[in-house]
């Protein structure tokens, strides 16, 4: 095997691995939000406010993504990919082990709630770059022939963080109630602290990439990326930002609001909810590599069109199969609207959005925009969701024409891309991608 090959599958399994535990961690605050926070951290009463300003807390997280997109995506411009990663992984691992250490809202008050805002931005500061950051490192680092492939390996290890979190949640949630309530749900928290220090020494031992080491020995790095992002690549952050409103949005509401919808308007047990997405994501490590393999043969823009269009046409079928109130339905839905329509595009993104910027600001472009959808999309669409089953008396049509109408802005946003596929990612000019 030559040096370049065990080079790439370095690279491969430490964007894979960190990416996982990076993404267990994020994933562990969604979860509980649906079934932990509503409960404990913030006043008794009306369980739908409860579940409201849990899922609030859950959209503060996304909402300051944006601005760890900005600062990150300049640093990693600058500074390089490796070093970027290593900050955000020690940011977002602080914050969620000391999440498993806030007090209840019972024991200290609103000092319970104002913890976990607090810690919650700082883990959506750091999440503004990691997925960013890993799939720029794997894009740059693969052969221009499977980087569709190799790319999609950060989207791999976000739904083995979204597996672990739901799998952990699904076995803790048999217990007794006032023993999950009670102590139980910090237990995956608290073991992040370890999870955070496997991924360190993996990613301390990455290389920098060639792209970025062309830039700095060339003395073509920026001064100001965000300056010359906006000056130069305008349509192109468009573009990023519109394709990432379904795979976000949908992703989100599927993974978040459908967990807390089965138990407080269908009356399911807990579990189902966790074992679902568990299951879903389960698939979906299988049929992202796939869907992104896919990308380096057909071309990036019809692997993410059909991952949108799956989810628009899905949407209501979706929620039809969650309304049956079986656990088979649920886990049917989740399995196809994940391991489906969303792989698709996550599978194809870490390519695509890497593809799509020159080097010079690639960080900053795929960062920033993916994170401002994500924000617009993936924070508020569960909260969205709430309000509107709520408003609807409990029925989920409302949330099914939100998936729909995001799916149809990813597909607009697609239609208007270019293709990518071809780019080479060590140019410093900007690639003259076919338009066709």
């Amino acid at each position: 095997m030559s040096t370049k090959k065990k080079s790439m599958k370095g690279v491969a399994a430490a964007s894979l691995v960190g990416s996982a535990l990076e993404w267990f961690d994020y994933f562990l605050y969604g979860t509980a939000a649906a079934l932990v926070f509503n409960e404990i951290m913030f006043p008794k009463g009306d369980p739908f406010i409860s579940t409201l300003l849990a899922f609030s807390t859950l959209a503060l997280g996304f909402v300051v993504r944006p601005f760890g997109a900005v600062y990150f995506g300049q640093l990693g411009d600058k500074i390089g990919r490796k070093k970027v990663l290593v900050i955000t992984l020690l940011l977002m691992g602080t914050a969620t082990t000391l999440i498993g250490f806030v007090p209840t809202y019972e024991t200290i008050g609103v000092w319970a709630p104002i913890s976990l805002v607090c810690l919650r931005l700082l883990q959506g500061f750091g999440a503004g770059a990691e997925f960013g950051g890993a799939a720029i490192l794997t894009a740059e680092s693969a052969p221009a022939n499977k980087r569709g492939f190799y790319s999609s390996f950060p989207g791999v290890g976000v739904y083995i963080g979204l597996l672990l979190s739901s799998a952990t949640f699904a076995i803790l949630t048999q217990l007794p109630k006032e023993v999950f309530l009670g102590w139980a749900w910090r237990i995956p928290f608290l073991f992040s602290m370890l999870l955070v220090a496997v991924a360190l020494i993996i990613r301390m031992k990455l290389s920098e990439t060639e792209a970025f080491e062309k830039l700095a020995e060339s003395n073509e790095i920026s001064k100001s990326p965000l300056k010359e992002l906006i000056k130069t690549e305008r349509k192109n952050l468009y573009v990023v930002a519109g394709s990432q409103v379904a795979q976000s949005g949908v992703s989100y509401v599927y993974q978040t609001f459908v967990i807390a919808y089965v138990v407080g308007t269908l009356h399911m047990a807990p579990s189902i909810g966790p074992v679902a997405v568990a299951i879903a994501a389960a698939v979906a490590m299988f049929t992202t590599p796939m869907f992104g393999a896919l990308s380096d043969k057909f071309g990036r823009k019809k692997i993410y069109m059909f991952g949108a269009s799956f989810s628009a046409a899905f949407a209501f079928p979706f929620f039809l199969l969650v309304n049956t109130g079986t656990a088979w339905g649920v886990i049917t839905a989740m399995t196809l609207g994940v391991g489906v329509g969303v792989a698709a595009m996550l599978g194809t993104q870490g390519a695509f959005f890497s593809e799509i910027f020159p080097s010079k600001v690639r960080f900053s472009g795929l960062a920033l925009g993916r994170e401002i959808s994500a924000a617009a999309s993936g924070g508020i669409a569960p909260l969205l969701a709430v309000l509107l089953s709520g408003l609807a008396g409990g029925a989920s049509w409302p949330v099914a024409c939100l998936a729909m109408g995001m799916s149809l802005i990813t597909m607009y946003a697609i239609w208007h891309a270019p293709e990518t596929h071809k780019n080479n990612l060590t140019d410093l000019i900007k690639n003259k991608a076919d338009h066709s």
